[in-house]
């Protein structure tokens, strides 16, 4: 019996495709991490802006933008446009996620750890677009916008770990630094969170409900700024720690960037924060300040991400006052 043509043809352009797929980490899985992380960041910033100009309920329904519409109607105004348009970012997400996916498919086996990685985001995109929907069902609880905000924090360390685990060798690794420094680390990791959490409450607190008609926690938000200033300094003092430290710890581990980077983040912090404050909340600060939130995360979760190096760079206790040289270099 002939073969189908047309399932020959089929099968020809899937074969074609499998065999386009990276087999290992090249310039396209680069790409797609560093995508990931940048769409996740992005969507913060989209979904900041919904809040704060009042247009979180613009379209008052969901999967569909009103009961008879799924796209916002002229009535709707600028407010269902900035809120579609923030729905519709969501399949940029699911685009890249896809991608992502497909790049690391054939190197599930050599790579579990990029295959699992862009799995789970790919899962938790959707996800984060359910609690995102079920923000507007509850009419904008501050607690369930608080949660919505809090996934896309999830998401964005998910990310930033994928774009570490892109650049790192596979196999093995063993504890690169000191022991004391995994404990700074974490303790510091510690901070962020409880930094991060604290100003979603700050925020359900203020004036930038989302809509007009929507609650507020009913913590007091002048208190709540202090409170929320607490973990922050205590924050940028173990980061100084962690800087002066990461002098002393093997270049390749390029820790000094990353606390770096990390200190810097959250100078420009404070500064938007108490900027803000003290100029009433302008949107274009508070958003900046959002999305300054999400960059700590990615920036603690690159400093986390380097206290491990494959067997050939990890330091000897006793080597670590001295030179970096490997312990694979030793005798």
């Amino acid at each position: 019996m002939a073969a189908d043509p047309t399932t020959t043809s089929a099968r020809g352009l899937f074969g074609r495709f499998w065999a386009w797929l990276p087999v290992q980490v090249d310039r396209r899985v680069i790409v797609a991490a560093w995508a990931t992380l940048v769409v996740q960041i992005g969507i913060v910033g989209t979904g900041g802006l919904v809040r704060l100009t009042g247009s979180g309920l613009g379209c008052p329904t969901w999967p569909r933008c009103t009961e008879d519409s799924l796209v916002p109607t002229p009535e709707m105004g600028i407010h269902g446009i900035i809120e579609f348009g923030n729905r519709t970012l969501t399949f940029v997400l699911v685009v890249v996620a896809i991608l992502m996916f497909l790049f690391v498919v054939r190197m599930r086996r050599e790579r579990r750890d990029l295959f699992w990685l862009a799995l789970l985001i790919g899962l938790y995109v959707p996800l984060q677009a359910v609690i995102g929907g079920i923000t507007v069902l509850t009419n904008l609880n501050p607690y369930v916008v608080g949660l919505h905000y809090f996934a896309s924090v999830a998401l964005v360390a998910l990310s930033a770990v994928l774009v570490a685990r892109v650049y790192a060798a596979p196999g093995p690794r063993a504890r690169a630094v000191p022991q004391w420094f995994v404990i700074v680390t974490h303790v510091t990791s510690a901070l962020v969170l409880v930094t991060v959490i604290v100003g979603i409450l700050v925020t359900g607190s203020g004036p930038h409900a989302g809509d007009g008609g929507a609650a507020r926690n009913g913590l007091n938000p002048e208190l709540m700024q202090h409170v929320h200033s607490w973990p922050a300094y205590a924050l940028v003092a173990a980061t100084l720690v962690l800087v002066v430290g990461a002098r002393r710890t093997p270049p390749t581990l390029r820790l000094r960037l990353w606390t770096g980077l990390l200190l810097a983040v959250e100078i420009a912090q404070i500064v938007v924060g108490l900027w803000q404050a003290r100029a009433g909340l302008p949107i274009a600060l508070v958003n900046i300040h959002m999305v300054l939130a999400v960059l700590l995360v990615a920036a603690m979760t690159a400093v986390v991400m380097h206290l491990k190096a494959p067997p050939g760079v990890v330091q000897e206790p006793s080597a670590y006052a001295g030179s970096v040289e490997p312990t694979s270099a030793r005798t």
